[in-house]
């Protein structure tokens, strides 16, 4: 079995809502070409107060994010012709999944919601360290303060083995970190800090290691409602 991750991108004209509604609608066509344990991520009204928090530069933005294991990533065609008939343009990669963190606090049914937030990042190591040492550090050191500085209850570490697409935006790995919807708008929920100086004691923990690692141009993180089904 692979595991398939696709960003979709979508003009904000479409509400988020709408293109919720769209991509649980698709899952069906989804399941019946080959995908199983599809999860969808989509920038929906639940999580309208990330605007503040949301880091993206590309132009329709990302707006959700599906992904899906199937036997053969060879076999993709149609559940990528499924995507593009719903959102204005799609990346898919390849990856190898991890997952740090399970979530075994807030768990939904399937095809629900699952509570708080999921924040998807798209991350790229800097060009001065081997692929070698960017997983060290991203693994081990990195994993570490972050379980320490912050408030998730899930962590799913997706390393990109290669592009699907063409033209996809080049992305070492796809992050997903699920935090207390308080988080959106309150940094002392999303550091797990209990006072002023333990925020920014966290808050600068967290910088410090992620200029160890990550070249921080190209990065994209949106906040997304996660279903599984």
């Amino acid at each position: 079995m692979e595991k398939l991750v696709y960003l979709l991108r979508e003009t904000t004209e479409t509400p988020g809502d709408a293109l919720r509604d769209r991509l649980l609608s698709a899952a069906g066509t989804l399941r019946a070409s080959g995908a199983v344990e599809i999860a969808i991520n989509v920038a929906d009204e639940a999580v309208a107060a990330g605007k503040a928090v949301t880091i993206g530069r590309l132009d329709p933005p990302i707006r959700a994010m599906v992904s899906f294991w199937m036997d053969n990533s060879d076999d993709s065609d149609a559940l990528e012709s499924a995507l593009r008939g719903v959102v204005a343009a799609i990346a898919g990669y390849l990856v190898v999944e991890s997952v740090p963190m399970i979530n075994t606090t807030r768990v939904a049914a399937p095809g629900e919601r699952t509570p708080g937030v999921n924040m998807v990042t798209c991350i790229n190591r800097l060009p001065a360290l081997s692929r070698e040492e960017f997983w060290r550090i991203w693994y081990q050191d990195h994993k570490r303060v972050a379980q320490e500085t912050q408030s998730t209850f899930g962590y799913v570490r997706n390393t990109v083995v290669r592009p699907l697409t063409e033209g996809a935006p080049a992305c070492d790995g796809i992050v997903e970190e699920m935090f207390p919807i308080d988080a959106l708008v309150d940094p002392k929920v999303w550091y797990a800090a209990g006072s002023d100086d333990e925020l920014r004691a966290n808050l600068q923990r967290m910088m410090d290691s992620v200029q160890r690692f990550l070249d921080l141009g190209p990065l994209e993180s949106h906040p997304m409602s996660h279903y599984g089904l």
